[in-house]
């Protein structure tokens, strides 16, 4: 049995550990730390958690914990998740891995040092609509991927306390939204990008409610992503589009399939869809995935150099926006 402690009372914590936790054998939630002890109690007494601790250090420390999900904003990730690391906690972290890229790279390291496992929460890459995608991309489905669009607009509103329009915090659409963009098109593309040009619309100083960027990839192909959380827009349209030679690949909602999902490919035949609706979440999957990593039954497939490149990638993505990578001086 894998018992698992959770960092912060967030709100993606009952849909992104607690419910396939109560769903999946072989792992439980145990407890729960949180900035104060009212709050972990309140959090712990909605969700059936045994106990319910007053600070995260003590979450940490706890010798009947064996994954910790750290679900705390990105500016905090490095300090909980090395600290979760170092007492010998496997972890599994929330999106973005970290607040920039030399961040992620001293939490990679500390995971090595640690002999632990250290997963990214990108949660979508588990589920099996975005693995048959990639397998047919790599089968030459389409031909030889010229260009990659990727997309995600939310309506996101700023209300107080809202981490996303905090700039310490490691706010901003493009570590949100964007780093799934970021994420979709590095995988498509099986390789790291270079930044050519990018622009930011910032609400405030340095809080970026909209992101374009144009990338270039040294194995060819190109790619356009666009991110934005602006609250007057009230659209949500996540799309990940792929172009060929012979053609291509588009999913409508990769996020999350199993709320309806659509991968569509178009080449010189007819077209083939596939629509997805219902089974298993996105963050069921996850979590088994990170089980068989933790049992030793498969590979992790996020975090480690993953997770460094694609916070070079946003790093590199708001210089070239003008803007400062989070958590880096000015």
């Amino acid at each position: 049995m894998i018992r698992i402690g959770i960092l912060g009372a967030a709100r993606i914590a009952p849909r992104g550990i607690i419910t396939p936790a109560n769903a999946l054998l072989g792992a439980e939630v145990v407890a729960i730390g949180a900035r104060n002890v009212e709050r972990a109690q309140n959090f712990a007494a909605q969700h059936s958690i045994p106990v319910a601790l007053g600070s995260y250090a003590e979450l940490v420390a706890r010798d009947d914990v064996d994954l910790v999900y750290c679900a705390l904003p990105p500016s905090a990730h490095l300090e909980w998740c090395v600290a979760a690391l170092e007492h010998g906690k496997h972890v599994l972290v929330e999106k973005p891995f970290a607040n920039n890229a030399q961040d992620a790279a001293k939490m990679a390291g500390a995971a090595r040092a640690a002999g632990r496992q250290l997963i990214e929460a990108f949660h979508y890459r588990f589920h099996p609509l975005f693995d048959s995608a990639l397998r047919q991309l790599r089968a030459g489905v389409i031909g030889r991927i010229k260009h990659i669009d990727a997309v995600f607009n939310a309506n996101l509103p700023d209300t107080p306390g809202e981490l996303r329009y905090i700039e310490a915090m490691g706010g901003g659409a493009l570590m949100d939204l964007g780093c799934y963009c970021m994420h979709w098109i590095r995988c498509v593309a099986g390789d790291e990008p270079a930044v050519v040009k990018a622009s930011a619309l910032c609400a405030t100083p340095g809080v970026d409610l909209e992101v374009e960027a144009e990338l270039a990839f040294t194995s060819g192909p190109t790619a356009t992503l666009k991110c934005s959380m602006k609250p007057d827009d009230g659209v949500l349209f996540r799309r990940l589009r792929v172009e060929g030679e012979k053609g291509t690949l588009e999913i409508d909602n990769p996020v999350s399939p199993h709320a309806g999902a659509t991968l569509e490919i178009e080449t010189d035949g007819p077209s083939r869809p596939q629509t997805v609706s219902g089974g298993d979440t996105t963050y069921h999957y996850q979590l088994r995935h990170v089980l068989e990593v933790i049992e030793g039954r498969a590979q992790a497939i996020t975090g480690g150099d993953d997770a460094i490149g694609n916070m070079r990638a946003i790093d590199a993505t708001y210089r070239a926006a003008g803007l400062h990578p989070r958590g880096l001086p000015a």
